[in-house]
C-alpha cells in the first residue's frame, strides 16, 4: 500500500470557522464553543484514496491573527495545498482573503515556482444574513487564482468532505503534471522536509 503525505494549510480571518471545519472533517462533530487558535493547531486524517493508495493529511490550522507575521513563512513551508476560508455574513473576512492569498503566494510555492493549489471556502452559508453574493465570490476566485470555490456549512456538514476531496484531487493532479514518471514522489519528499521544522514553532490552541 502506497501512502502519500500532504501538508494542508487552513487560513483566513479569526472567527470564520476554521477550527470548527477541521474538527468536523476529522471527528465528524460540531461544537459551537471554540477558543481562538493561538499560533497553529495540528490534526491528521488518513484517506483510503484508492485500492492501492492512502493519503495522510496533516492539517495546519493557522490562527487568524497570524497574517503578515514572520511566523507564517515557517508555518507555510512545505505546504502542498491550502484552504482559504471566509464567513459569508462578514464582508470584511471576504475582502481579506485577497491579502491572505497574496501572502501565501509569496511564502509557499511548489518546487517549480508555481503557487500551491488553493480552494476558497465560503463558510456559514446556512446563516440568513448573507453579505457576499455567489457572483462576487466566483469573480474573485477566478481573478485571484483559486482553482475553485465552494460554499460550506460546518454546522450543517455541507461540503466539508467534498471540499477536501477536491483539494486532494487537485494536489495529486498538479504533482502528476510536474513529474509524470513519478507522479506521487514529490508529495512524500516535501512532507518529510517539513518534519524537520523546529518543534518550538508548533504551538497548539489553548
Amino acid at each position: 500500500m502506497e501512502e502519500h503525505l500532504m501538508k494542508i494549510l487552513i487560513i483566513g480571518d479569526s472567527n470564520v470557522g476554521k477550527s470548527s471545519f477541521v474538527n468536523r472533517y476529522i471527528n465528524g462533530k460540531f461544537n459551537e464553543m471554540y477558543k481562538a487558535t493561538v499560533g497553529v493547531d495540528f490534526s491528521v486524517k488518513v484517506l483510503q484514496w484508492s485500492e492501492n493508495e492512502k493519503v495522510r493529511l496533516q492539517l495546519w490550522d493557522i490562527a487568524g491573527l497570524e497574517r503578515f507575521t514572520s511566523m507564517t513563512r515557517v508555518y507555510y513551508k512545505g505546504a502542498l495545498g491550502c484552504v482559504v476560508m471566509f464567513d459569508v455574513t462578514e464582508s470584511s473576512s471576504f475582502l481579506n482573503c485577497h491579502s491572505w492569498k497574496e501572502d501565501l503566494d509569496n511564502k509557499a510555492m511548489l518546487p517549480i515556482g508555481d503557487s500551491i493549489p488553493c480552494i476558497l471556502l465560503a463558510n456559514k452559508c446556512d446563516l440568513p444574513d448573507r453579505a457576499v453574493s455567489a457572483d462576487s465570490i466566483d469573480e474573485f476566485s477566478k481573478a485571484i487564482g483559486f482553482f475553485t470555490w465552494m460554499e460550506t456549512s460546518v454546522k450543517e456538514n455541507m461540503n466539508i468532505g467534498e471540499s477536501m476531496r477536491r483539494l486532494v484531487q487537485e494536489i495529486l493532479s498538479v504533482q502528476s503534471s510536474v513529474d509524470p514518471l513519478h507522479p506521487r514522489r514529490q508529495v512524500t519528499i516535501n512532507f518529510q522536509l517539513e518534519s524537520e521544522v523546529d518543534n518550538s514553532t508548533r504551538r497548539a490552541c489553548c
